[in-house]
């Protein structure tokens, strides 16, 4: 059982604060677009490939990272994550070329990969378990601080700096966690040493970005298209030789026994779901802040920060995680999910009068967000043996990555179902007078409708199933310990 750490709340700042960088980054370079389209005489391929050499290295690399960390040392990867985000960052930052840019783009996942499954896993191991509810949920309102704050520091710096000080400015808190790491972070890691996995790794990695890689370049080249059907393909093989290959090797990277556990699976399954849902209304709703109300970029993202304060101030608080203990964990993630998917409802039938019906669906999004995410977080993390801390970080993390990269492109899709348009913008510039940029922003709008309420029945059916199986979970450990 994890023992407490004397300076365990300032190790989780310092944790925090690794993991902000990373999230930082998974949004700030989205407003730097134009500034490098201009200034490196940047192709469409070549932004999309800055966007994507980031995204598609971490999410490939999350179940490699925590199992190295579960290995070698999570201490050492967590130093070691830090180092390469922050050379990554530097290189990125004075890059004069789009092929040094994405070089080093790449560079900043394989760190990011590392930091986000060492982070959750050092709080598995340094809080007791009456303490780990309270704590995942400040490493959780982390994470929604970092989605928030990306778009409004990037906008800041470009404001007043060149492009390269978005990442540059990564440097001093990389540095900061970095001494704070190596001084207060205890080492810890899996006594048995199992040997290293190294088929698993490479069929995980190959297949997961494979994978993601498919539902990225879906929207843009078509679901039927030869590069998505071959890719989309080689992920179903590899990810299927994946799980071949671990339930027959005797030290398993993922074992896949964990599947069995109820608990965990019901966890799995939220995971997916609510950041479906999650992700692609809100990528959806950004671009009806903009183009449908009028607010510029800065702007917009001021107006999506409540959803992130809310899970800031319920989870700094403590509140949540005194709800959560108080309605169970069943409770909590289905409560949570309902909020969430009211949230979305109400942005869905309200966003095209204004900003009102927004900031209510903001804050009922945020409000169960912060009952439901760091809850899902603690059963999946409860429910794999303490040994394996980083393979489950990776896990969750992985699940985190899946569901946002779907959930984008399905309810992208089906927002172009309604909008025949090739993009908002591009409508926009071809309507040649006020009552055609009316007859665009209001068919945009009924897409969006549709497309938010697609994901609310998405989160909804994801809370219900996953508190369902984590009360049978529940209920099935009750009936174990009255019989013994």
């Amino acid at each position: 059982m994890p023992t407490s750490h004397p300076k365990r709340w300032i190790v989780l700042g310092v944790i925090c604060l690794a993991q902000l960088t990373v999230l930082l980054d998974n949004t700030v370079l989205n407003v730097a677009i134009p500034s490098l389209t201009r200034e490196l005489d940047a192709s469409t391929a070549d932004i999309q490939w800055m966007i994507n050499a980031y995204s598609l290295v971490q999410s490939g690399l999350l179940l490699t990272a925590g199992s190295a960390a579960d290995r070698y040392g999570r201490k050492k990867m967590l130093i070691t994550g830090l180092v390469l985000f922050g050379t990554g960052s530097l290189i990125v930052g004075l890059a004069d070329s789009t092929g040094q840019l994405i070089a080093a783009r790449a560079g900043m996942g394989v760190g990011g990969a590392l930091l986000i499954t060492t982070t959750l896993a050092v709080v598995m191991q340094i809080f007791t378990p009456e303490e780990q509810p309270k704590a995942i949920g400040i490493w959780a309102a982390v994470n929604a601080l970092g989605f928030a704050t990306g778009p409004l520091l990037g906008g800041f710096m470009l404001n007043h700096f060149w492009w390269g000080a978005i990442f540059l400015i990564n440097l001093p808190v990389a540095a900061l966690a970095l001494v704070a790491a190596v001084v207060l972070v205890p080492e810890s890691k899996n006594p048995r040493g199992d040997r290293p996995d190294l088929l698993g790794a490479l069929l995980s990695t190959v297949g997961m970005a494979a994978l993601v890689y498919a539902i990225i370049s879906g929207p843009a080249h078509g679901w039927t298209s030869g590069r998505v059907l071959l890719t989309g393909a080689v992920a179903i093989t590899v990810l299927a030789a994946f799980a071949y290959w671990e339930s027959r090797v005797p030290y398993p990277m993922l074992d896949l026994d964990f599947f069995r556990d109820r608990r965990f699976t019901g966890a799995v399954t939220g995971v997916v779901l609510i950041t479906f849902g999650m992700a692609g209304s809100l990528f959806l709703l950004t671009q009806h802040l903009q183009f449908v109300l009028g607010y510029g970029p800065l702007e917009a993202g001021v107006r999506t920060a409540p959803l992130a304060l809310a899970i800031v101030a319920l989870n700094f608080s403590g509140l949540a995680a005194k709800w959560t203990a108080r309605l169970g964990a069943p409770v909590a993630i289905g409560l949570g999910m309902v909020l969430m998917s009211a949230g979305l409802v109400s942005i869905a039938s309200l966003a095209s009068g204004g900003y009102a019906g927004t900031l209510v669906g903001l804050l009922l999004i945020g409000a169960g967000a912060a009952l439901a995410n760091p809850a899902m977080a603690h059963a999946i993390m409860s429910a794999i043996p303490p040994e394996k801390a980083g393979v489950g970080a990776g896990v969750n993390g992985t699940l985190g990555e899946f569901g946002n990269g779907l959930g984008v492109a399905v309810l992208g899709a089906v927002l172009s179902s309604r909008f025949a348009a090739v993009s908002l913008p591009v409508a926009l510039a071809g309507a040649s007078s006020a009552e055609e940029r009316r007859t665009v922003t209001d068919s945009f709008s009924a897409g969006l409708e549709v497309s938010q309420l697609v994901g609310a029945v998405a989160v909804l059916t994801g809370g219900l199933l996953a508190a369902a199986l984590l009360w049978r979970a529940e209920r099935a450990d009750s009936e174990m310990v009255v019989a013994q």
